[in-house]
């Protein structure tokens, strides 16, 4: 009985849930840039208090932007693609260095602008229950990963990572029985999984969605003159 019930919430979790949380983030996003655009905005508070705003920020932006990157690359290349010349167990070590590193820095940076967020009056009173809620689910989801560094320590043979990954792409390419990979998967990954879907989940409903405006424009950009008056 046991076992069918959690066969059964392994599936919905990993199986069903990762579909729900997509269509929301894509559809939401589409639906509050059509109708709600005098909200997509970051809201920035520096003006209301810039103490450790700027430290805090930066180690945040850092640390999330690597992770997010490293995540999708390490999880959806197929190992036929890096097997002839990096060994599974090696792609672990890197994504161990590189995500601890990152992962760091995303925890402090991220504890910084919580407490700011929270401790502090003027910030508090113009923040939203969703910023305080999806900054402090992202704070514990960095948490989180780094406790999964210490459970990966304890098999780097990569098996567990090839799994993972298997995962992330039979979700992401449609292939079927994806949630047949999480059945032996340890506890701490099935959270990181589960607060990291939710977190997209909430995505188009949070401040989040200025991550679809990053300026890239700024870079190619004819340079602006700015004469002195005579």
């Amino acid at each position: 009985m046991y076992d069918a019930i959690a066969q059964y919430f392994t599936h919905l979790i990993y199986g069903y849930y990762p579909y729900l949380a997509g269509t929301v983030f894509l559809l939401g996003s589409l639906l509050r840039f059509d109708h709600g655009q005098y909200t997509w905005k970051t809201g920035s508070s520096q003006m209301l208090s810039s103490k450790n705003m700027r430290l805090g920020s930066n180690l945040f932006h850092i640390g999330i932007i690597v992770i997010f990157f490293g995540h999708l690359v390490g999880m959806l290349t197929p190992h036929w693609v890096y097997a002839p010349f990096l060994h599974a167990g090696t792609k672990q070590l890197i994504a161990i260095v590189v995500g601890g590193i990152a992962g760091a820095m995303c925890l402090v940076g991220g504890a910084m602008l919580l407490h700011r967020r929270i401790f502090n009056p003027r910030v508090r009173q113009t923040s939203t229950f969703m910023d305080t809620l999806i900054l402090g689910m992202i704070v514990f989801q960095a948490g989180l990963g780094m406790v999964t560094i210490i459970f990966s320590l304890g098999h780097m043979d990569g098996e567990m990572m090839l799994t993972l990954s298997s995962w992330a792409q039979s979700i992401v390419f449609f292939s079927g029985g994806a949630a047949d990979y999480m059945q032996e998967v340890s506890w701490i990954y099935k959270l990181h999984i589960f607060l990291g879907l939710t977190i997209i989940l909430l995505f188009p409903f949070s401040r989040l969605v200025h991550v679809w405006s990053v300026p890239f424009g700024y870079v190619t950009r004819r340079y602006q003159l700015v004469r002195r008056r005579a």
